[in-house]
C-alpha cells in the first residue's frame, strides 16, 4: 500500500483529487494538507512513502516545503504537481529534490501513474515538461554551438561516464523503466539497474529524475 500525503491549497480540487486517491487500488490517503509549514508537520507525524505537493502554498511555497522534507525524511518521495511550468519553478523544484512532476491537466489515471511511479523509484516528467527542458537547452546560436559541443564533451569526461551509461541515461531521459532499457540494450535487469546505479554515483544525484533532469539541463545526451 503506498500511502500518500496530499499537500494542496484550493479546497474542491484538493477534495476532488482525494476522492480519486481514496478510491485508488493500492493507495491509501493518510492526510492531507492546504499549506506547505502543515505539509512539514504532517510529513513528520505520518512519514508517508510520497507527497503530491502543489507550489503556489500560503505560508511557505511547495519547493521550500519540498527542501525541507527531503532534509528531514530523504527516502519519502515527492512528486509535484502544479499548474506552474517556468523553467524557475521546474529546475528550482528538482533542484529541492522533488522526484517528478505532473501538471494539474494530467488525468486521474495519468496521476496515479506518476505516484506509482515515483514509488517505485522511476523519475517521472510531465512530457509538457520535458518539452520545456529540452528547449531550453537547444537555446544557443549557430556561433555557439561548436563550443557548446566541446564542452558537452568536457562534462561527459568529468563525470566519467562510460558509452554503456551515456546510453542508459539517454533511455532513462526518454522515460524508460529498467526492465524497459534491458530490453532495449539486449542486456539483463540487473546490469541495467547497476548503470542506472553507477550514473546516479557518478552525477551525484538521489533519484532517476535528478539524473535525468542534469543530463538534459547540462547536454549530456
Amino acid at each position: 500500500m503506498i500511502r500518500v500525503l496530499l499537500v494542496e491549497d484550493h479546497e474542491l480540487y484538493r477534495i476532488g483529487l482525494g476522492m480519486v486517491l481514496e478510491k485508488a487500488e493500492g493507495i491509501s490517503l493518510v492526510a492531507e494538507a492546504s499549506d506547505g509549514l502543515t505539509g512539514i508537520k504532517l510529513a513528520r507525524e505520518h512519514t508517508p512513502d510520497v507527497i503530491l505537493m502543489d507550489i503556489g502554498l500560503p505560508n511557505m511555497d511547495g519547493i521550500e516545503a519540498t527542501a525541507r522534507i527531503k532534509e528531514i525524511l530523504p527516502e519519502t518521495k515527492i512528486l509535484i504537481l502544479t499548474s506552474r511550468n517556468s523553467e524557475q519553478d521546474i529546475l528550482g523544484a528538482f533542484a529541492a529534490g522533488a522526484d517528478g512532476y505532473v501538471m494539474k491537466g494530467a488525468t486521474p489515471e495519468q496521476t496515479l501513474t506518476a505516484i506509482r511511479a515515483v514509488y517505485d523509484g522511476v523519475g517521472w516528467i510531465d512530457p509538457a515538461i520535458a518539452k520545456i527542458v529540452f528547449s531550453n537547452l537547444g537555446k544557443t546560436t549557430s556561433s555557439q554551438s561548436s563550443q557548446t559541443d566541446v564542452l558537452s564533451d568536457r562534462t561527459k569526461n568529468s563525470y566519467g561516464l562510460t558509452e554503456r551509461e551515456l546510453d542508459v541515461l539517454e533511455l532513462m531521459v526518454d522515460g524508460l523503466s529498467n526492465p524497459q532499457i534491458a530490453e532495449k540494450l539486449v542486456i539483463t535487469r540487473a546490469t541495467a539497474k547497476a548503470h542506472v546505479h553507477s550514473i546516479l554515483q557518478k552525477l551525484c544525484t538521489a533519484s532517476r529524475t535528478q539524473a535525468t533532469v542534469k543530463a538534459m539541463k547540462e547536454g549530456l545526451v
